[in-house]
């Protein structure tokens, strides 16, 4: 008997593909077969040669709300991503697909759903993405972060289940992460995460502020590629890395306080660690306002605090990096409430994964 095979989606940035990662560890011992379309250039192709998973390649178009030339050219190049993606799903006959959404995921959609083959998406933010308000006419069933996001999706199709968090990353060890950083136990660790692709505003302020921001903590800026400072590499109490892979957990155990964007699959990952958060959503300028209403959830729930993008200075982010480490303690203790009620996002995934793998 062949084994079964999952093909998995979705790019764009970290955040489509980390959760397809935590699905397949989760899943690697059942004897699966994994493979991932994603675009020819995205981070998804690297992250994916990282765990040695087949990679296949399509061209995609960026789906943009707003009227550009480009977007003529996009259409063109998603209709032939369609044809590439039907091409490859008929070469493998995969028995599912999963989608973590990003714009590189519709052509692979709409060709699985051409083919009949069960297709499950996961929305992480509060409102659809454009490619998941595309896909959902196609998708045999969707799951959400958000309790909020249910009724953006067909009630038939959607369940909210949380976030699907990597197992690996809770169980990092703290002593080897202040060892790997060359850091000690008498000041607490701040972490700095503007996303896989960096933010420009967020390294500034961080950066201007490093006199007084070493006073009370060490710093570790994770400030995506291309944006390290050559010169601070031998500064004292400060680690700078364009971006961390099997170090995440044991840096993240480490960790006391964290400055993050707003996505929702790093905010989830912090909550399940309990690290009290400042969130720096993407603007408007830069996004739908996905991240603003994740961060605008959280700090209801009492997970966070919030410093809008358009706010950032170098006076406004010491600021709430002074509240945070105010309101640390009852931050966690609405963390450690939320997470004794709360059942493994993952666990469900891969339940109703296996249960369409053993019935197909």
């Amino acid at each position: 008997m062949t084994n079964k095979k999952i093909a998995f989606t979705g790019g764009g940035t970290a955040g489509h593909v980390t959760p397809n990662i935590a699905i397949m560890n989760e899943l690697k011992d059942e004897n699966y077969e994994f493979v991932y379309i994603g675009s020819k250039k995205g981070i998804e192709k690297d992250l994916m040669e990282k765990q040695n998973v087949p990679y296949y390649g399509i061209s995609s178009g960026k789906l943009r709300r707003y009227f550009d030339m480009e977007n003529v050219k996009d259409i063109f190049r998603v209709l032939k991503g369609c044809f590439e993606a039907r091409k490859i799903l008929k070469k493998l006959k995969p028995d599912l697909l999963f989608s973590k959404g990003g714009f590189v995921s519709v052509p692979v959609i709409i060709a699985a759903n051409s083919l009949k083959i069960p297709i499950f998406i996961h929305e992480s933010d509060i409102t659809p993405g454009l490619a998941n308000k595309i896909s959902k006419r196609f998708a045999t069933k969707i799951f959400t972060s958000f309790e909020e996001t249910t009724k953006y999706f067909p009630q038939d199709k959607a369940v909210a289940i949380g976030s699907p968090i990597r197992k690996e990353i809770l169980t990092g060890s703290a002593e080897n992460g202040k060892r790997y950083l060359d850091f000690h136990s008498g000041k607490p660790i701040l972490t700095i995460m503007g996303g896989s692709l960096g933010a420009k505003k967020i390294n500034e302020a961080v950066r201007a502020n490093l006199d007084e921001l070493t006073k009370h903590y060490q710093i570790v800026h994770l400030c995506g590629k291309n944006n390290l400072d050559p010169q601070l590499e031998t500064r004292s109490g400060y680690r700078q890395f364009e971006y961390v892979h099997e170090e995440l957990a044991d840096i993240l155990a480490a960790t006391d306080l964290v400055i993050t964007r707003g996505g929702s699959n790093s905010i989830f990952e912090f909550l399940a660690l309990e690290i009290p958060m400042l969130i720096i959503p993407l603007g408007l300028n830069q996004s739908r306002g996905d991240q603003i209403l994740n961060a605008k959830s959280f700090t209801e729930k009492g997970f966070a605090i919030t410093l809008q993008d358009e706010d950032v200075t170098k006076e406004s982010l010491l600021e709430h990096v002074k509240l945070l480490q105010e309101k640390r303690d009852e931050i966690k203790n609405s963390m450690a409430k939320a997470n004794q009620r709360r059942t493994s996002a993952l666990s469900a995934l891969t339940d109703e994964i296996k249960n369409v793998l053993n019935n197909s």
